[in-house]
């Protein structure tokens, strides 16, 4: 796993050591020897982590980690403050500036690669989502999700999981000031707890009487519903190398004993901040692929969906030798609605149509809106005889009740239909899409308000 890692210290031999130290790990490295111009190469982007000294003329530290996290277009950055600060307030005031974790030089190798890693792997995690949420701003589909950025202000939900009254006690204590705290001593029991509940964070003791704690951060990566839940491991001083593995099967921060109250309250606003960050990053790009399969007037599919699964479904049926039919609509008349009430009553009757539609199809047939006017349906299973039963049984529940306009006046509406049927030479898809199609037409030319199935 590569990355860029911007070192930025005043100090030659500082930025010439860790350089060192990080090419040796396969790392590719630049370098800045004060703040503006860390921010500088920041802002030309490329970026992946940023080792950060504090103490630098004009600008220190601090400043640049909170210069970096009030830039939009930076804050996704971690930032690792590697200093000779040794003091509780420095780690504190780091923190709370922003930056991800604090490391007191001389720095412990293993101790930072690893931590580089895990944060290379979050980091990545995040660009994907990033891009997928650039690409809905360029389409203009933020608008229409909301836009915006993610609410931090809701109070975090915690999972306080330690087996020792005493020690649990404590640590509960210090969080319920700024969280809801759940606890959990047995943790066994605890990985189920997290995988039903919607945890912000899971706050862990290392220290457990026949369990090893390695478990447990391996089990809470390996369910789907906890994967990405963060996860803070409470340790003895000393234990590097459990921290090493913790942070290898995917534990995102640690303290050590004796745990400091602000030091714990500022790790555990870094690690919700950077979880539901991610969660609006998800949220949105699953709502632009919903909104890029999905009809915004009807609710119903659109071509582009039926377009990628006529296919599928058709090979599936076949290869299974199952039925399959389809059945295309067409409002009779639609053009001489919107003349004569206008487009507004004639996007009122789409959405009533595919309201009865929808009514009248099973939940696995696939409704879609095709164009205009026209709609398909899908329908896995089913007999040629069923499909137009379904068929008439859709033509009568549009023309059995007149639509409302919006303006206390109704309107009669009619539709033809066509149906096919998969035949034991269908060629493919297309084909069957043509059928149906020609029976649709047929329907038409008769005089409309009617269904026409084309046998095989």
């Amino acid at each position: 796993m590569t990355a860029r890692i911007l070192v930025v210290d005043d100090v030659p031999a500082n930025v010439k050591l860790l350089e060192v130290r990080l090419l040796a790990e396969y790392f590719d490295v630049v370098t800045a020897s004060n703040g503006p111009n860390a921010l500088a190469i920041c802002a030309r982007g490329g970026v992946d982590i940023v080792l950060l000294d504090i103490m630098m003329p004009g600008m220190d530290g601090f400043d640049v980690c909170r210069k970096l996290k009030a830039d939009p277009s930076t804050a996704h950055i971690p930032v690792v403050m590697v200093t000779a600060l040794d003091q509780m307030s420095d780690r504190i005031q780091g923190l709370e500036a922003g930056a991800d974790d604090f490391l007191t030089k001389p720095v412990n190798d293993m101790q930072l690669m690893t931590r580089l890693r895990s944060l290379v792997r979050l980091k990545m995690l995040g660009d994907e989502l990033r891009l997928r949420a650039s690409t809905t701003r360029d389409m203009g589909i933020e608008k229409l999700l909301g836009g915006g950025q993610p609410a931090f202000e809701k109070r975090p939900s915690v999972l306080l999981v330690d087996q020792r009254p005493a020690s649990r006690a404590r640590m509960a204590e210090m969080l319920q000031p700024i969280a809801d705290v759940e606890l959990c001593e047995d943790p066994q029991l605890a990985v189920f707890r997290a995988a039903e509940g919607d945890f912000d964070c899971i706050v862990a003791s290392a220290r457990f009487d026949n369990f090893d704690p390695l478990r447990l951060c391996s089990q809470l990566r390996s369910l789907d519903r906890t994967r990405l839940a963060p996860l803070i491991l409470i340790v003895e001083a000393g234990e590097d190398d459990l921290v090493a593995r913790a942070f290898d099967l995917g534990a995102n921060d640690y303290l050590v004993r004796p745990v400091d109250e602000q030091e714990l309250a500022a790790r555990l606003r870094t690690q919700v901040r950077r979880k539901r960050y991610t969660e609006h990053l998800r949220s949105s790009m699953a709502q632009t692929i919903e909104l890029a399969i999905t009809d915004p007037l009807t609710g119903l599919h659109n071509r582009r969906y039926l377009d990628n699964h006529l296919d599928a479904l058709f090979a599936r049926a076949a290869a299974r030798k199952r039925e399959l039919s389809v059945m295309i609509t067409d409002i009779d008349r639609f053009k001489s609605i919107n003349d004569a009430y206008g487009h507004i009553v004639g996007d009122r009757v789409l959405v009533e149509f595919a309201r009865r539609l929808r009514k009248n199809v099973r939940g696995i047939d696939l409704a879609c809106r095709f164009g205009g006017e026209e709609f398909v349906v899908l329908m896995p299973d089913t007999d040629h005889a069923t499909a137009e039963l379904v068929a008439e049984r859709v033509r009568k529940e549009i023309e059995s009740d007149l639509f409302a306009t919006g303006e206390g006046q109704s309107i009669p509406v009619t539709v033809s239909i066509g149906v096919a049927s998969m035949s034991g030479g269908e060629p493919g898809a297309q084909s069957l899409m043509a059928r149906a199609d020609s029976a649709l037409y047929e329907a038409k030319r008769n005089g409309r308000n009617r269904v026409v199935a084309k046998a095989a």
